[in-house]
Order: structure tokens, then C-alpha cells, then sequence
């Protein structure tokens, strides 16, 4: 039997790293297409790398010649243009044509936990999902429409080693390791879920070239759910400190910086617990194992293991003294 073949546009992210690497080690026949730009997360050995820009059709066309493949996840589609693009490109070229959607596409805030595929999509908040939702779309109307292979894949906040979750990512944990205090939106107590790449990947890579999963779209999470000051105080511990908390308001941080906000009031000031049940249908024995409290101890060995990497934004830290001052209790 002859291996899977399969083409990731992107495949260097936090996310699609992990996903490659497993992909290769499951023994599928894995092409990457990308600019050759990242530096930390290099490609797995036995990858085939195609060089082209996918911002540019043509190179794209070039690159892949004759090719034709199991399936094509593109992770860097953000907006429908991008969408249109793939459909033209890949038309005829794939049995199975993966996008990468993002759960804060979901109604928000939800109306019912746990979320599921069928919770509606609708995000008046931020911009991002607003466009993710657009390609959904797109998508569903052309597998409706003449059957293009679309399958949506929609991840949660999924985090590596490099990956602070928290905002302000070093600038805060700096402020930690300073003794100094830190924001954390609302009460603290709004239940958050996130997921370690290697285990979205686990969920991920038993659904390429998988037919069931045609038309249809699927959450890959954990089911690890932790408060906001629970991931702060995980942070924390690995850091060797106690993590020194101020609770101010989304709305307040929205003013104060609406780059912040719209993340916050689109996505993170909502608790967000989902329901795995319907990946489990396609691959059963799909469980994610790594805590926060683990991943959180290997953020901070990362950024410990150099210098360059522990970059403060002045400005974002003089944003969180200046929201600390303000609503410190």
C-alpha cells in the first residue's frame, strides 16, 4: 500500500511544526511548500521541500509542476481571497483540500459550553474570525456546489515552547521574575482551554487523506481547561515566583488598547470549554496528555535557554504599570 501524499503550505508555524513532524514520523510522503524563512522550527528530515511563495500562483504552479496529492493543508489562508486562490490552484490536484479555521470563529459569547462543531459562527468582535468565517463559507458552498474535497479544521489557542499565552508573552513574565504585578482580564476565573501542539497534532495527522472527514468541519482541543489566573500561577511556578495578579475589566483594557482589546472582548474574555466527541468519531483513540503546568516549564526554559530571546516591549509595559496603578484593589 502506497504511502499517503501530502502537501503543507506553511508547515514551519506553531502549530503545522508539530503537525510535519508527525506526519513524517507516521510515514506519510510529506511535501512543504514555503519561503525557507524560519530559523527555530525546522523542517522534519524526509520532508519534500518545495520552494515558492503561495502569495504568488505562479511560483506555486512552477514548484509543483505535475504533482498531485492525498491532500493539501494550507496554513497560512487567512481570508477568502487566499481561499480562492487554493480552489484554483488545487482544483483537481487533491483529494482532500485542509483548511486551518481558528474556534474563535464561534458564536461569541457562546450561548451554550461545551462548544461543539454545530455551535453557530458568528464573531462581531474581531476582525480575524470575521474573515475566517468568510473562507468557511467559501468553502462550503464550493463542496455544495461541485464537490471541491474541503475538510475544516478548527484549532483553539494551541501553544508551543515559544508561545507565552499570556499578553504582553516575556514582557509580562519579566514583570513576574520582577516581582511586579501583572494583568490578568475580568475576574481571572473565566475558564480557557489550551492545547500543546503535539497534541493537536495527535488529532491532526489521522485525518489527512481521511474520506469521512470531506465537507465536514472538526475542533481539535484539549481537554485541559484551567481559569486565567490558573495559567498565570502556572507560569509563575516555572519562573521560581509567585505570580502578583491585578483583575481590570476587558472593557477598560479595550480602551486603553484596542490591538489588546479585540482579542480579549473577540475571543479570550469568554470562558471556552469544547467538546472533542465528534473528532473521537474519526480517530478514537485521540486524548491530549500534556498539562499547562508542563508546557508552561518548557516556555520558560525556552526563553531561559537565551538572552535575545527575553525582549520587553516598553510600551506594553508601561501600558500594564499604567492599567496596574489604575485598578489595583
Amino acid at each position: 500500500m502506497s504511502a499517503v501524499k501530502v502537501l503543507f503550505i506553511g508547515g514551519s508555524g506553531i502549530i503545522s511544526s508539530a503537525c510535519s513532524l508527525l506526519a513524517v514520523d507516521s510515514g506519510i510522503e510529506l511535501y512543504v511548500l514555503n519561503r525557507g524563512t524560519s530559523t527555530h522550527r525546522p523542517l522534519p528530515e524526509g520532508a519534500i521541500i518545495l520552494r515558492a511563495d503561495i502569495r504568488d500562483p505562479g511560483s506555486v504552479r512552477a514548484a509543483l509542476g505535475d504533482l498531485e496529492f492525498d491532500s493539501v493543508v494550507d496554513w497560512v489562508a487567512f481570508t477568502p481571497e487566499h481561499v480562492r486562490t487554493d480552489i484554483e490552484l488545487f482544483r483537481g490536484r487533491t483529494r482532500q483540500y485542509v483548511f486551518i479555521s481558528s474556534a474563535s470563529a464561534y458564536q461569541t459569547p457562546p450561548a451554550r459550553l461545551p462548544v461543539t462543531e454545530s455551535t453557530p459562527l458568528r464573531n462581531p468582535y474581531w476582525q480575524y474570525s470575521r474573515d475566517k468565517i468568510a473562507c468557511e463559507d467559501l468553502l462550503t458552498a464550493a463542496y455544495r456546489e461541485e464537490g471541491f474535497p474541503a475538510t475544516i479544521v478548527r484549532p483553539s489557542h494551541t501553544y508551543d515552547k515559544t508561545l507565552i499565552p499570556l499578553e504582553g508573552g516575556w514582557t509580562t513574565l519579566a514583570r513576574m521574575r520582577a516581582g511586579k504585578e501583572i494583568v490578568v482580564h475580568g475576574d481571572g476565573t473565566s475558564l480557557w482551554t489550551l492545547t500543546h501542539h503535539t497534541d493537536f497534532a495527535k488529532g491532526f495527522v489521522p485525518l489527512l487523506g481521511h474520506p469521512r472527514t470531506l465537507g465536514d468541519a472538526f475542533q481539535i482541543t484539549s481537554d485541559d481547561v484551567l481559569t486565567w489566573d490558573q495559567i498565570a500561577q502556572a507560569l509563575a511556578a516555572a519562573l521560581g515566583v509567585e505570580a502578583r495578579i491585578v483583575h481590570v475589566p476587558s472593557d477598560a483594557i479595550a480602551a486603553a488598547d484596542p490591538d489588546w482589546g479585540a482579542g480579549l472582548l473577540g475571543d479570550k474574555a469568554h470562558s471556552m470549554v469544547f467538546d472533542n466527541s465528534k473528532l473521537r468519531s474519526v480517530v478514537p483513540d485521540y486524548r491530549a496528555v500534556v498539562p499547562f503546568e508542563r508546557g508552561a516549564r518548557e516556555i520558560v526554559a525556552w526563553y531561559d535557554g537565551d538572552p535575545a530571546r527575553q525582549q520587553v516591549d516598553a510600551r506594553l509595559d508601561a501600558l500594564i504599570g499604567d492599567l496596574v496603578a489604575r485598578h489595583r484593589v
